[in-house]
């Protein structure tokens, strides 16, 4: 098998079981307890698991989605998770290859796989994740090329701050709280690790798919239409974007829009 086989397929394993520890993550952080000890357990019988029954993916589809004591259905979020960041991880490496960028991003949209589950479900975004994060991507931008510490710290400034402003807004002109600050020191997080141009892009994209699905949430639901929609994973949406697609996708608009053209 070729390297240009076998490496990107080692980026896949290595992806899903980091996701594998992502789940306890997910699982454990919302409820303050540690993603170290005690060892993965069953939900139904406290059972420790095994290793072989801890094989990311093909051990959920060898047990059928049971814990093999007691037969407790295991949630398909687990596979999902696995599945999602050895996705992350192979696309990342095709991007970028064995580099300090693919290192600084792998951490990066692990981060955000974690924050999407937490949010989704509880509607909070750990501190631990978003504040280390920003103390992370800007020590990454000391290192990186076409990086730099000005354009994390700009970032940092420019994703907390314009956050920040938005929902001071909201809340002068409703008296209600709009956005948490959980969201706001998410974006910071993100435009440490990809700069200030990239703030502007995640801002946009995630206000116009959270917009389309809330819209259309509200408009097939027959409750009350006050309903609490997480943002984190919309951002968490605009930033995987951008880190493929921005570019392109900035210079198809400007071309489409006529931007800098006579």
């Amino acid at each position: 098998m070729t390297p240009l086989i076998l490496f990107p397929a080692v980026a896949f394993i290595f992806g899903m079981i980091v996701g594998s520890f992502l789940n306890v993550c997910i699982c454990r952080m919302p409820k303050d307890e540690s993603v170290v000890s005690p060892p993965s357990h069953c939900p139904g019988c406290s059972s420790q698991i095994r290793w072989y029954d801890n094989i990311p993916v093909v051990s959920y589809i060898f047990l059928r989605g049971k814990c093999r004591g007691c037969g407790t259905h295991i949630s398909l979020q687990y596979p999902l998770v696995e599945l999602l960041n050895g996705a992350l991880t192979l696309f990342l490496f095709i991007r970028f290859g064995p580099t300090l960028a693919f290192a600084a991003l792998f951490i990066f949209c692990s981060a955000l796989v974690v924050i999407t589950f937490i949010d989704f479900e509880h509607q909070i975004i750990p501190d631990e994740i978003s504040l280390s994060g920003i103390l992370i991507g800007f020590f990454f931008s000391f290192f990186l090329k076409g990086h730099s510490w000005q354009n994390s710290l700009l970032g940092i400034l420019l994703g907390g701050g314009s956050l920040l402003l938005v929902a001071y807004a909201y809340q002068r002109c409703t008296g209600k709280e709009g956005m948490g600050g959980g969201d706001i020191k998410l974006l910071a997080m993100m435009g440490a690790f990809l700069g200030w141009k990239a703030v502007p892009f995640i801002i946009f994209t995630s206000s116009l798919v959270g917009s389309l699905i809330g819209v259309s949430i509200m408009l097939f639901q027959k409750k009350d239409s006050k309903l609490a929609i997480p943002f984190g994973p919309y951002l968490a949406f605009g930033a995987i974007l951008y880190i493929f697609y921005g570019r392109p996708l900035i210079r198809w608009y400007l071309g489409l829009s006529g931007f800098g053209q006579e």
